[in-house]
C-alpha cells in the first residue's frame, strides 16, 4: 500500500517533489509506503516529515485506486504552516506547480491532484481548508 500528500499553498499550486528512485518519471507527491500496521494517514504524515522536513494536518482521502490486484494507493488531502525544510536522501528537489502546468506524472498522482481540485469546490472542504 502507498499513500501520498496533496497540499496546496495560498496561489493554488501543488507540492511536488523528484524522486531520486523514480528516473522514468521522477517529479510525484510526496508520500511513500505503509509500514506493517501503520495507518496510511500516519504514513502521509511521517514521510512528508522524513522527505521534507514538514509539519502537515492529514485530512480526507481523496481518492483511493487499486493498480494491481495486490496493491492499494491511496491521496488524502493535507495542510500545513510549516515550510519545506531539509530534504531527505531521497528526493532532488521540490517544487510548487501551478496545477495546469505539471510535470509528467504517474496517473495516479495526476488523477488525485484533479480529483482534490474538484473537492476544493464543496464547502465542507474548503472550510477545511481555512482552518
Amino acid at each position: 500500500m502507498g499513500a501520498v500528500g496533496i497540499l496546496f499553498n495560498e496561489h493554488g499550486e501543488v507540492l511536488l517533489v523528484e524522486h531520486v528512485f523514480h528516473p522514468k518519471t521522477p517529479w510525484g507527491l510526496p508520500g511513500g509506503w505503509v509500514a506493517k500496521q501503520e495507518n496510511p494517514a500516519e504514513t502521509v504524515h511521517r514521510e512528508l516529515f522524513e522527505e521534507l522536513s514538514l509539519e502537515v494536518e492529514v485530512g480526507p482521502i481523496i481518492l483511493v485506486d487499486m493498480p494491481l490486484k495486490n496493491h492499494v494507493d491511496l491521496a488524502y488531502l493535507c495542510r500545513t504552516n510549516d515550510t519545506v525544510g531539509k530534504l531527505s536522501y531521497e528526493l532532488t528537489a521540490f517544487h510548487w506547480f501551478d496545477p495546469k502546468d505539471l510535470p509528467k506524472l504517474l496517473p495516479f498522482h495526476q488523477s488525485a491532484i484533479q480529483k482534490s481540485l474538484q473537492m476544493k469546490q464543496i464547502s465542507d472542504y474548503k472550510l477545511w481548508l481555512q482552518h
